[in-house]
């Protein structure tokens, strides 16, 4: 099992977990925390990749909003709205 797979699980274990006065669900993590989950020094665009895929493959997104990430279930965008050609006509 890898860093990548071994953080990855450990994040989703947390998002079913209650803390932070919510029983479960999306939250965010300091990138300080997740280097210290993947024992790394620094994070690079490699390690960020490398963990944003082991989330994907059980279902879960990482976003990286600079200087900490949040972590959320895929599932959470499947009813967004679309963008289709007919929306692109109604921008200038």
């Amino acid at each position: 099992m890898t860093d990548f797979d071994r953080t990855a699980n450990a994040l989703v274990e947390l998002y079913g977990m209650e803390f932070g006065g919510k029983p479960s669900g999306r939250y965010r993590i300091p990138m300080k925390v997740l280097r210290d989950m993947l024992k790394r020094r620094r994070l690079y665009a490699d390690d960020i990749a490398g963990l944003t895929r082991a989330l994907f493959e059980q279902g879960y997104v990482l976003i990286d909003m600079e200087g900490f990430f949040v972590v959320m279930s895929a599932n959470a965008f499947v009813n967004y709205r679309r963008v289709g050609k007919e929306a692109l006509t109604l921008i200038d």
